[in-house]
């Protein structure tokens, strides 16, 4: 019986002169590659959000780590610096206010009512009763346009922005030419720009338009009005 089972073996395991059975080096790496792959071995991986978060808060301490490691003091030199700059920021931020927005596109002066300069003046009294300085700087600065139209210092010409009519004065009213440009850039600010006038603002064009209506033109020779007469006698 032994001898039976003996001799069984060798035709079970094949002759002792086969070499084992064994698999390439690449075929078991691919195969090995593919079982990983499987659903079951990454179910507890964490998210590619998870994976971008831990990698951003990786290098941010690496970064950290080095600017502790160059700044005298360390981590505690490094916060001081970090402070010190808030700091700074803050005081910019706080002496200049908030940056003004340059207007998106330059919008006309007046809308299709048309009104007097005194009418323009008036509801600029009324809003600044108020406190809305903003609607009260824009309805001074009507005034001053409309006023210089009634005096035939400029023409009365539609779609006319701010900007255009306080060059064009300027021309003609030189001495008061800045305070002018200045006006239509607070006009500009204020309608188009999203900041906020205040009272400062207002009374600083309601001077310009009492001043400018006690001013004289420069004469200027051939230049034609509306009624294709010149500006030499305009407002005298």
């Amino acid at each position: 019986m032994w001898h039976t089972a003996h001799r069984a073996l060798p035709a079970a395991g094949g002759s002792g002169d086969e070499p084992p059975v064994t698999v390439p080096r690449d075929p078991a790496r691919d195969a090995a590659r593919r079982e990983l792959a499987k659903r079951m071995y990454h179910e507890n991986d964490p998210s590619l959000l998870q994976r971008a978060l831990n990698a951003f808060w990786d290098w941010l301490g690496r970064l950290f780590g080095t600017a502790a490691s160059a700044t005298p003091g360390g981590a505690a030199g490094l916060l001081v610096v970090i402070l010190f700059v808030i700091g700074v920021l803050a005081a910019l931020w706080w002496r200049l206010g908030t940056p003004r927005r340059r207007p998106v596109s330059a919008a006309v002066l007046f809308d299709e009512r048309v009104r007097s300069a005194a009418e323009h003046r008036a509801a600029g009294e009324a809003h600044a009763a108020q406190g809305h300085w903003n609607q009260a700087v824009q309805e001074r600065m009507r005034a001053i346009v409309r006023a210089l139209e009634e005096r035939a210092l400029l023409d009365a010409r539609p779609g006319r922005t701010a900007d255009e009519a306080a060059a064009e004065a300027g021309r003609v009213l030189p001495a008061h030419a800045d305070r002018l440009r200045a006006a239509a850039r607070e006009f500009d600010d204020v309608t188009y720009g999203g900041r906020g006038a205040g009272e400062t603002s207002y009374h600083r064009l309601a001077g310009l338009d009492r001043d400018l209506q006690r001013t004289r033109p420069a004469l200027v020779d051939g230049a034609a009005g509306p009624a294709g007469g010149t500006r030499r006698g305009a407002a005298e």
